[in-house]
């Protein structure tokens, strides 16, 4: 059995969940397809020769801004789009599975209702 998961047309910048501060240099470098290793050298070079303040502030507002990466990898274009809406909007993503629920629970009634109904034949049914 093998699982195929979702590739995205484009690569999104994430912060990782496997960075050791706030995974900004390790996102960066995977976006970039480039060495965490050397990602993080650039970032303490601009940090020693006199960025240090400005460095930091960079860091910062780009641990805030940059979403976190994906806990579980996405599947499908819906995977990415309803992770992007809650990461951005919670109170959007909410109302999307709220709705998905009910359309679910629509459905299931409709379903008891004809299982339940008088003209539903189970002896028909189970002895086939």
């Amino acid at each position: 059995m093998s699982t195929h998961y979702y590739e995205p047309t484009h690569r999104t910048l994430y912060r990782s969940r496997r960075g050791v501060i706030l995974g900004v240099c390790r996102g960066i470098a995977d976006y970039l397809n480039f060495s965490v290793f050397w990602t993080r050298i650039i970032a303490v070079v601009f940090m020693i020769f006199g960025w240090f303040v400005p460095m930091i502030a960079v860091y910062l507002i780009a641990a805030l801004l940059m979403r976190p990466e994906p806990v579980l990898p996405l599947e499908d274009d819906g995977d990415s789009e309803f992770y992007n809406s809650y990461t951005s909007s919670r109170r959007m993503a909410t109302q999307r599975l709220k709705r998905a629920f009910e359309n679910l629970d629509r459905r299931i009634q409709r379903m008891e209702n004809v299982v339940t109904s008088r003209e539903y034949n189970w002896e028909q049914r189970l002895n086939g």
